[in-house]
């Protein structure tokens, strides 16, 4: 849609003006100030530390500000430093990357958590609640049922629930529909490309009722096809405002990272890698909505899965770890065949696989352990002194693979959740890869991370794949695959439909193919 005319910061529904926070002797915002127009999608983009977060936060009352600063809304002064329930008031709201939805509710309870109403004061009228609902979802086209409870929704379910409580929550606060100012902070990662397009149709829909979005994001692309504006950060401060259909790919990661990146490739594969039996191959596996599934990885190569939601791409990495119990099927590494229905991740980390689920905090790594901590846990038996184990070996492990990884702050003794997502992730590879394996399991291994940091990553996985690994990607991010995949693996409706090799590696046609893919299957 097309943004109404702006001049100076007058027209803004959203006004920040002068925001700094400082942490200890850091400055991590430094007089920041943006402008957010009213039925405009607005980006928030930057690295991993560049201020987006900080900023968010001071918005939604989690941070102060230093003293100086100011956020006017609908052209009145919010004070500072914000309280949650005086800017839900005034009309603003948040939806988070993790969504605060309670999945032991039903749908309508976490529609209108907060503001269900009793007919009397005794009890509820649930009918009533549930119709309420439904007139919500018809409103906005989506097909949810009211009565089901959360844990029965898809990611996309939940992101566009969460989507639409904010907005209801935004109408019965300004009695006034279409008013208010929408935060998404980082909703997309967890979705795969049909959702995100079902997001974006949401998000539309409430801008053309009047309301303002900011738009939280890593991903580019994203942001160049929802957005009007962004506004782009940089080690705390404010790089420029764009218009989004004005400026390039490009021109997006130069002002985001400062520099220009090359266009990253991953290495060929040579004859004699080819003409080898496989380092790893699966054959027969089969699993709930999954199989029969058979594939192989070279010495050497990065293969690549992916598919719509439900297609069963990601279910493989955990079914080969032992994560989750194959029903059938036979796995093979370097000569030797195991029954896949009695692998256990013991069994697969003996024989030299490691696996990085997506969820870092939750299940790749420990969030209040130290990054010494996580990172030297698979290689502990060779840190024992004299008397156990010695600390000042495991930090000086850490340090050491830390920085090989690139990760910044290079700070062992802080916890893993204190770095951003680019950075947890390159320590928890760099764990990894400290055992030198010979089959590496990632799942959505660049999920939140921003331009710069997933091109270091991208790096780290070919290196590992020159050393000799084998390396197999689950993935909804096409132009990911594109670029570090040698093969990527089409699945749909449980099973391997299409094998797309060079030149059939664009982020263009393995999209093309993952829609198309349904038809392929009978």
């Amino acid at each position: 849609m097309t943004s109404p005319a702006f001049e100076g910061t007058g027209d803004g529904a959203l006004i920040v003006e002068d925001l700094t926070k400082r942490f200890g002797g850091a400055v991590a915002l430094n007089g920041v100030s943006m402008s957010v127009r009213a039925g405009e999608v607005h980006g928030l983009l930057g690295t991993n530390g560049s201020g987006k977060s900080t900023l968010i936060k001071i918005l939604s009352g989690y941070h102060a500000p230093e003293p100086g600063g100011r956020v006017t809304l609908f052209g009145h002064a919010l004070p500072l430093p914000v309280r949650s329930a005086e800017a839900r008031s005034r009309g603003l709201a948040f939806v988070h990357q993790h969504l605060a939805l309670v999945p032991a509710l039903s749908v309508t309870e976490n529609l209108m958590l907060g503001r269900l109403s009793a007919r009397n004061c005794w009890r509820l009228d649930w009918r009533d609640e549930h119709e309420r609902a439904r007139a919500v979802f018809d409103r906005y086209g989506i097909a949810l049922d009211p009565r089901a409870p959360l844990a029965s929704l898809s990611a996309v379910e939940r992101a566009l629930l969460a989507i639409m409580r904010a907005v209801e929550d935004l109408h019965a606060a300004t009695g006034e529909k279409g008013r208010g100012v929408l935060v998404l902070d980082e909703p997309t990662p967890f979705l795969p490309q049909a959702g995100v397009e079902q997001l974006f149709d949401l998000v539309r829909q409430c801008t053309n009722e009047g309301a303002a979005v900011i738009f939280v994001s890593h991903d580019v692309d994203e942001v160049r096809a929802i957005t009007d504006r962004a506004t782009i950060l940089r080690d705390g401060h404010k790089v420029e405002t764009v218009d989004t259909a004005q400026t390039s790919h490009g021109e997006f990661v130069r002002a985001i990272v400062g520099k220009t990146l090359d266009s990253f490739h991953v290495h060929e594969q040579t004859s004699e890698q080819t003409a080898k039996d496989p380092v790893a191959s699966v054959s027969g596996l089969t699993a709930p909505g999954l199989g029969p599934v058979a594939l192989s990885v070279h010495e050497g190569e990065i293969v690549g899965m992916t598919g719509l939601i439900g297609s069963g791409f990601d279910d493989v990495c955990g079914l080969i770890y032992g994560e989750r119990t194959a029903a059938s099927g036979t796995f093979t590494l370097g000569g030797r065949e195991r029954h896949l229905h009695m692998q256990t991740p013991q069994d697969a980390l003996r024989a030299g696989i490691v696996y990085l689920p997506s969820d870092r905090l939750g299940a790749a790594g420990v969030a209040d352990l130290s990054i010494t901590d996580n990172v030297v846990l698979p290689v502990l038996r060779q840190l024992r002194g004299g008397f156990g184990l010695s600390r000042a070996r495991m930090r000086s492990r850490a340090t050491k693979a830390c920085d090989a990884a690139g990760v910044v702050p290079n700070a062992p003794q802080l916890p893993l959740s204190a770095l951003s997502g680019g950075n947890q992730q390159k320590a928890l590879i760099a764990k990894w890869l400290q055992v030198d394996p010979r089959l590496i399991l990632l799942d959505e291994p660049t999920q939140g991370v921003d331009v710069g940091a997933r091109q270091r990553l991208w790096s780290l996985l070919d290196e590992a794949s020159l050393a000799g690994a084998g390396i197999l990607i689950a993935s909804t991010d096409y132009d990911q695959l594109a670029h570090i995949c040698h093969r990527v693996l089409i699945f749909s409706r449980g099973q391997i439909v299409a094998e797309l090799t060079e030149p059939m590696l664009t982020k263009q046609s393995i999209s093309e193919h993952c829609y198309k893919s349904i038809k392929n299957v009978a």
